[in-house]
């Protein structure tokens, strides 16, 4: 039990290890900016994250006109 334990230990360190060595050896190395709003693609064909967007349509706008609604006539003779 205790020899699996470690070869999954060893296996992680060297899957963690692989993955950060674009990071590591090249200078100012950073992961890929994955997020919709970072993407200078999507940005370009108008794509947004969808919490920006939830948060732009509750955000109250400044501009906003006030709708007034109309009251109906009553109906009683």
């Amino acid at each position: 039990m205790l020899k699996v334990f470690i070869y999954c230990v060893i296996i992680i360190g060297v899957a963690v290890l692989l993955m950060c060595v674009r990071i590591l050896l090249k200078k100012n190395g950073r992961f890929v900016k994955t997020h919709v709003s970072q993407s200078k693609a999507m940005r370009e064909r108008g794509i947004t994250c969808v919490q920006s967007q939830d948060f732009a349509m509750r955000h109250k706008s400044p501009y906003a006109v006030e709708e007034v609604e109309k009251s109906q006539p009553s109906s009683s003779k």
